[in-house]
């Protein structure tokens, strides 16, 4: 059996695969050749990310296609719903990315806390003749313990986030339209492990009562944090994003940040990948990457290998 993996696949990944007798693929093939390249070469499924779309038309346009992977969790790339109702399998990895995104939601948090994403960039500059003047202006930041993030969506993801946030000292509050209460384990070096239960509380006592906020729900037909939401919050809040762009109404934070009503803003996704908005690049109150979440080392090994034992288990 053939497997293109469109978007990559780890190296232990395709081992696993390729030791119980499949063919691994890893040629990238642009979007509007890809039904072409599957039929030619009779693949019997396609492994993506976030880039690589496959919807009704290609499934459609490609019978020999018998199962599509998302290494990842979010599948609004893919028409689940078309692919089950015509009998292929369709995976993800929910679990896999689930540490990285959240560190990398803290990796914001800590450095908009401390100014590292403006003074990374000053300190090349001028550091070496403005220096007294820049430690005066970034010698006010904050710390994180003791505060209260607020954790909209409390999947795999969002729990991940509450374990950092709990190990920093902070106050955690979730919100989640399904999900009313979770225990939080945290494992520590020696052994030891402390579970933690969380109940989930109303997405208006969040937006009220937390210093920080930040997002980990699926793709969206509407926003959930706009100017109404954002006006609920507190004056000074933090906000990260690093779910899904569309989430977030990138005019409406802009908007709140030069009003001083938010402070700072992380960015991992945006509305308009992969060209986002000038107004978010420019905007010196906001730190961005561009949509890394899940790609760490360690994360793709376990995305590959978790894609790669579904799939033996599925088509074997």
């Amino acid at each position: 059996m053939k497997i293109l993996a469109n978007d990559g696949i780890s190296n232990s990944g395709k081992e696993a695969l390729e030791k119980n007798g499949f063919e691994v693929l890893t040629v990238k093939v642009a979007q509007n050749q890809l039904e072409n390249f599957i039929n030619e070469n009779n693949i019997d499924a396609i492994l993506v990310r976030s880039a690589t779309q496959v919807r009704q038309e290609l499934i459609e346009a490609c019978p020999s296609i018998k199962l599509i992977g998302r290494g990842g969790v979010g599948m609004d790339n893919i028409d689940v719903d078309y692919a089950i109702e015509n009998g292929l399998h369709v995976i993800n990895t929910p679990a896999a990315s689930s540490s990285s995104v959240a560190e990398l939601v803290f990796a914001h948090l800590f450095g908009l806390a401390r100014f590292l994403h403006s003074s990374n960039r000053e300190m090349p500059l001028e550091g070496d003749s403005r220096f007294k003047d820049l430690k005066k202006a970034y010698a006010n930041g904050i710390e994180l313990r003791g505060k209260t993030i607020g954790i909209i969506g409390f999947g795999k993801i969002g729990q991940e986030v509450a374990k950092i946030a709990i190990g920093l000292g902070m106050n955690v509050l979730a919100t989640d339209n399904e999900i009313t209460n979770a225990p939080i384990t945290l494992d520590f070096f020696n052994g030891q492990k402390v579970t933690f239960n969380i109940d989930t509380v109303e997405i208006d006592d969040l937006l009220k009562e937390s210093d920080f906020i930040t997002l980990h729900t699926p793709a969206q037909e509407e926003y959930i944090l706009t100017a109404s939401e954002i006006d609920k919050m507190k004056d000074g809040v933090g906000i990260i994003n690093a779910a899904r762009g569309g989430v977030l109404n990138e005019v409406d934070l802009i908007t709140a940040i030069e009003s001083g009503k938010v402070q700072f803003a992380g960015l991992d996704v945006f509305e308009n990948e992969p060209s986002p908005e000038i107004q978010l690049l420019m905007n010196p109150e906001l730190s961005l990457t561009p949509h890394i979440g899940a790609a760490t080392v360690e994360a793709q090994d376990r995305i590959g290998l978790e894609l790669a034992n579904q799939i033996v288990e599925l088509l074997n």
